[in-house]
């Protein structure tokens, strides 16, 4: 466990809210970090796939670095100009209802 999985761990114990917020916005973090990875290992820079979804690189910008409430929409298009598909995967929460 390194430095930060251990801040992770300390706070999630003492900060409820932390807790609860913690584990979405990772998710979301991590949708954000995905789109930049697959464009980057695409070799295509924001302004690239920008012209490809006629956008601006903000919008580009936007998306892989507030990932939060992307739509399905907007994730497809942005991986299908990358030549790729989208999977999606339906499980059931462990977590306890409150």
């Amino acid at each position: 466990m390194d430095d930060l999985d251990r801040y992770i761990a300390k706070r999630k114990s003492t900060d409820p809210e932390f807790e609860a917020n913690f584990d979405e916005g990772f998710e979301q973090f991590k949708i954000g970090l995905m789109l930049k990875q697959a464009r980057k290992n695409a070799g295509l820079t924001q302004d690239a796939i920008a012209a490809i979804l006629k956008t601006k690189k903000t919008a580009i910008s936007r998306i892989e670095n507030h990932a939060e409430d992307i739509r399905l929409s907007t994730m497809y298009n942005y991986l299908k100009a990358l030549g790729l598909t989208m999977k999606i995967s339906v499980q059931k929460d462990s977590s306890p209802v409150s």
